[in-house]
């Protein structure tokens, strides 16, 4: 069997994890890493200290599916409807610029059950989490795979899912394997960059204002606010309501060097601000995301770029076709059809 590695717990890496081994169950054996403590990447699903709280989604907040995607990537969206992982969006989102013939959709468990849910399909309940991979040597047939805690392992194929940035980073043999074209390529890529501030209340707290979404277009800091419990429709007894709140790309990349701790009081600012009487949280967390979606993405890829044909090296995630669910679609079927024909 041929040992195969993906970095990165995302949706691109869990989903083209899954599709192997529903095509290939007998022929690989996957494993998925990441460094950090959960899975889910940019769909990331935080949960109060104490549990008496609804969890927060840090990072995406609901899925737009076009007509196009919704007929292209109809087995996928069928396969979550019905297994309750997504449910369609029936909340008022206040400021919304709905496209037209698209729908949205929610998860009613948060954006990281998507993840965990094609993590589970592909045989790995969990990936090994932790695990910051740092550098790439080519060994032969295989690669030498070495991690940030120390020690190493081997693999027949990687594929990585990362951001760019990160990919570039990365020690051993991957800059030199790359074309002059495929490096020009990468560095053309361009993220935008935010701070998310999830509120956790107690359950005595009740939010007055109808939304469970707002689109805030006249201030300098906060982009978004969201009741995350309102805007998947869900009301778990005995939990209080999680309000986020997402800063515009603007100020995201004037203060992303600053620490989180010393933007926390800026957005809480403004919070207060917009809405007035806002009672006290139990509990606060602030995270800095500093690759949030890709503005630019990698030019004439076609969701994927492939580094080295034996052993295998591809490159794959939103930056190689575009930032939201089907972007990641897109390029974990493609990088799909790379490790069938290679392996």
């Amino acid at each position: 069997m041929s040992r195969v590695l993906i970095v990165g717990a995302g949706l691109t890496g869990s989903l083209c994890a899954c599709l192997l081994r529903r095509e290939m169950r007998n022929k690989v054996q996957i494993s998925v890493w990441d460094k950090a403590r959960g899975p889910g990447g940019r769909m990331s699903t935080t949960r109060p200290p104490d549990a008496s709280s609804h969890s927060a989604d840090l990072g995406a907040q609901y899925i737009t599916a076009t007509p196009a995607y919704a007929q292209a990537h109809h087995s996928l969206y069928s396969e979550l409807l019905s297994a309750g992982v997504l449910q369609p969006l029936d909340a008022l989102l206040e400021g919304l610029k709905q496209k037209e013939d698209s729908k949205n959709y929610v998860t009613p468990l948060g954006m990281n059950s998507v993840v965990k849910h094609f993590l589970s399909e592909s045989g790995k309940h969990s990936p090994c989490l932790a695990r910051h991979v740092i550098g790439l040597y080519c060994r032969g047939a295989s690669w030498e795979v070495e991690r940030m805690a120390g020690g190493s392992e081997t693999f027949d194929a990687v594929v990585l899912t990362m951001p760019v940035p990160q990919i570039l980073e990365l020690q051993g043999d991957l800059r030199r394997l790359l074309s002059v074209q495929q490096k020009q390529q990468l560095d053309q890529v361009v993220y935008s960059s935010r701070f998310a501030v999830a509120l956790f209340f107690s359950p005595d707290v009740a939010l007055s204002f109808p939304w469970a979404a707002r689109y805030v277009s006249d201030n300098p800091c906060i982009r978004y606010i969201a009741v995350d419990a309102r805007k998947r429709n869900i009301d778990i007894p005995g939990c209080g309501p999680s309000l986020v709140v997402h800063t515009s790309v603007p100020f995201g990349l004037q203060h992303l060097e600053q620490d989180k701790e010393d933007i926390q009081p800026i957005v809480l600012h403004e919070l207060h601000r917009l809405i007035p009487g806002l009672p006290q949280p139990n509990s606060i967390k602030c995270h800095k995301w500093r690759y949030s979606q890709v503005l630019t993405s990698v030019p004439d890829c076609p969701g994927h770029m492939t580094v080295l044909d034996r052993p295998l090296l591809v490159c794959g995630g939103d930056a190689f076709s575009h930032s939201n669910f089907d972007g990641c679609v897109e390029s974990a079927l493609s990088m799909l059809r790379v490790l069938k024909a290679c392996l």
